[in-house]
């Protein structure tokens, strides 16, 4: 049986005649979308299947793939929190991956010469 389905966006229901007329008029294929290319086999080589799904288990699943780094026996950085103004550190961020070390050294020669 189908009922009646009110989109969030719409104020409008839709009755269960209009749902069927909208799925009788429904193409039986869609016609290919450059933007939305078909799969090919490789993209799914690493794909998880997740008995059950749902983006709690998918989440799940990848967490236990991951690699993840043994804690350092003797560590050698310390968690600390700074506060830098918003474009100094929008500045230190669009540098790329590495910014902290880099921050880290550059802080290491100011202590080197002062």
């Amino acid at each position: 049986m189908v009922t009646s389905v009110k989109p969030e966006t719409s104020s409008k229901t839709f009755s269960p005649e209009e749902i069927q007329a909208m799925i009788d008029a429904a193409p039986e294929e869609v016609a290919f979308d450059p933007d939305s290319p078909p799969t090919q086999p490789e993209d799914w080589q690493d794909a998880v299947f997740v008995p059950g799904g749902g983006y709690h288990a998918v989440k799940s699943a990848l967490a236990e793939r991951r690699r993840t780094r043994d804690a350092q026996k003797a560590p050698t950085k310390v968690f600390a929190t700074v506060r830098f103004d918003a474009d100094v550190l929008e500045g230190l961020r669009a540098t790329g991956d590495g910014w902290q070390t880099r921050v880290n050294d550059a802080m290491r020669d100011w202590l080197r010469s002062h």
